[in-house]
């Protein structure tokens, strides 16, 4: 269920058949004469899910995306069909390529400024310790090529990837101070194979990091090294980010109509989470939980006091028979729950180069979402919801709800079966297995049987095909 406070921000689920409709394509009756003429991607029965009830509402605590923005508007699948400016994967461009951070220029002294030191956070006694290595390009294209399974994922190596100097007179200093003399900073330039591109800097506004990059000079090079048979491209980066002057931070964003997107790990290094307010003990699968929500809404939402009430057993129960769910509490969330044990105190952190790994994963499996032409989620609690802090994002599902896994099968042409068995593979493998992330998501693919789709729906499937 939802928190309290999503109904008082405006928040409504959309009904269990609004659900249903959303996930499958219009049947061949509802089109419109438009639409009968346009290609589009079809589903099979092994593209669609039946067990709705294993995933729960979105979540909405004060400040988050649907808190802020509850009327933003859902995409179903045929409206993803129907999308004029989204992509479709063609024989000629359907790799999806990841692009590892640039390397640093200037082992000679050539470069004035030191941009590798801009990688690293000032680390203050109440932030942790730990020696944590950067992840690797390589381990988050393994787990892209199981959630994108059906298209080749590939690390694309570019000659002369590197951060160098900028030649540019610095600005004349003014008297008058304002917001954006923080962006006149000296550029640093990006090469490539054929050039260099200008990237703008700033300092960092609230000092965790000494200097930022600008997003969308960075996305710009990301088109402009874009391979011809690449259906999409992310491009990851150790440096902070920012956008314009109104950002703090930025962790990403994605050009999808351009097909490119850009990530940094920055934020999501694991030394930071007291600064970002991460409770990792409630991040997911522990997010749905109600003395937790009691705690985030009390004071804001008077709902709270009703909370005992309105999660009663036999209410839950109600629910689930309503809508086929099991009974027994042996359904993935809570599989995944059971697996879910994370480090929270200093002893317990020895190595969270994994933790870093999983945040990393998720956050450009969601972005490269948005290359697919996905929009942001209101059905459900959904990798593809939309963030507004880190906080939410850590709260919200590595999965992809029944609407966007059918989005992404369609067109990748994976079946539900095959993808949680490469998801599932990877979250087990080498150091995965030590993250209590990617443990809890592997007891959760494990524990969801993939709850193909029913035979009555595979008649509504055979009517569209026709």
């Amino acid at each position: 269920m939802s928190s309290p406070f999503a109904k008082q921000v405006g928040y409504t689920q959309p009904t269990l058949k609004s659900r249903q409709d959303a996930m499958r394509p219009a049947t061949s009756s509802s089109l419109t004469s438009s639409q009968k003429h346009k290609p589009t991607e079809k589903l099979r029965p092994d593209q669609l899910r039946n067990d709705l009830y294993n995933f729960p509402a979105p979540l909405i605590l004060p400040d988050d995306d649907l808190a802020l923005d509850p009327e933003y508007p859902a995409q179903s699948f045929q409206e993803w069909v129907d999308e004029e400016e989204r992509n479709a994967v063609t024989a000629r461009r359907r790799t999806v390529y990841v692009l590892g951070p640039p390397g640093v220029d200037g082992d000679d002294g050539s470069l004035s400024l030191d941009v590798d030191a801009w990688t690293r956070p000032r680390m203050t006694d109440s932030m942790s310790e730990s020696s944590i290595a950067f992840p690797e390009t390589k381990d988050v294209v393994e787990y892209l090529s199981a959630f994108y399974h059906g298209l080749p994922v590939k690390q694309l190596n570019l000659p002369n990837w590197k951060f160098t100097s900028w030649d540019e007179p610095a600005p004349a200093p003014t008297k008058r101070a304002t917001k954006s003399k923080r962006q006149k900073a000296q550029p640093v330039g990006l090469t490539t194979a054929t050039e260099c591109i200008r990237i703008k800097t700033r300092p960092c506004p609230d000092g965790l990091y000494t200097t930022q990059l600008n997003l969308d000079d960075l996305l710009d090079a990301a088109i402009s090294v874009l391979p011809k048979d690449a259906y999409a491209l992310c491009m990851l980066v150790h440096h902070d980010l920012f956008e314009d002057d109104d950002d703090t931070f930025v962790c990403g964003r994605a050009y999808g109509g351009s097909r490119v997107a850009v990530v940094s790990t920055a934020r999501y290094h694991p030394g930071l989470d007291g600064v970002a307010g991460i409770e990792r003990g409630h991040a997911w699968p522990a997010a749905h939980c109600a003395e937790y929500l009691e705690g985030v809404c009390r004071g804001v939402d008077k709902a709270s006091k009703r909370r005992k009430k309105d999660t009663s057993v036999s209410k839950s129960q109600s629910q689930s028979r309503s809508s086929g769910a099991r009974e027994d509490g042996d359904g993935p969330l809570e599989a995944a729950l059971a697996a879910y044990t994370p480090t929270t105190t200093k002893q317990e952190l020895t190595n969270e180069t994994p933790l870093w790994l999983w945040r990393i994963s998720r956050t450009v499996s969601h972005e490269l979402g948005h290359c697919f032409g996905i929009d942001h989620c209101v059905y459900y609690a959904c990798i593809m919801q939309g963030s507004a802090s880190l906080a939410e994002d850590t709260r919200q599902p590595p999965y992809l709800c029944p609407v966007d896994l059918a989005k992404v099968l369609a067109a990748t042409g994976s079946s539900v079966d095959e993808r949680d068995k490469a998801l599932l593979k990877i979250c087990e493998r080498g150091e995965c297995r030590d993250e209590s992330g990617f443990r809890a998501f592997a007891a959760w693919l494990r524990g969801s049987g993939s709850g193909l789709i029913t035979e009555s729906w595979q008649r509504l499937w055979d009517d569209f095909d026709e």
